[in-house]
């Protein structure tokens, strides 16, 4: 096996191994490029369907935001009662009105910017 993982993989995912001299290595260069090809079209898939569903986000963010404040001693358990509750959808409601909000704000402040720098 290569000393260490010798690849040009997609930023933000894991290298694998090549190979070297007188070393096949997990991937020949064609599976190489496929992977990365797979990976880039994957990772672009996700992240429609994410902006696509920013309940996602908001479910996600609200959930971990409980974590640290509560610090349960069983994650798996608070986990599931969290995402059992009955009022999770007007939860993520909340959460989403309020992230409308805050970029319909973003949204005004940079026009208030813009206007001021010209």
């Amino acid at each position: 096996m290569a000393d260490q993982p010798k690849t040009n993989c997609p930023h933000g995912m894991e290298k694998y191994d090549l190979g070297g001299q007188n070393d096949l290595g997990a991937l020949s260069k064609d599976q190489q490029e496929k992977l990365n090809k797979h990976k880039i079209q994957v990772r672009m898939a996700n992240e429609k369907y994410l902006r696509e569903h920013p309940e996602v986000d908001c479910m996600v963010s609200s959930f971990l935001k409980e974590v640290f404040l509560q610090r349960p001693e069983d994650i798996r358990e608070f986990a599931a009662s969290y995402f059992n509750d009955p009022n999770l959808p007007d939860t993520v409601e909340e959460a989403l009105q309020a992230r409308e909000a805050k970029l319909h704000d973003m949204k005004v402040l940079r026009n208030i910017n813009h206007h001021h720098s010209n």
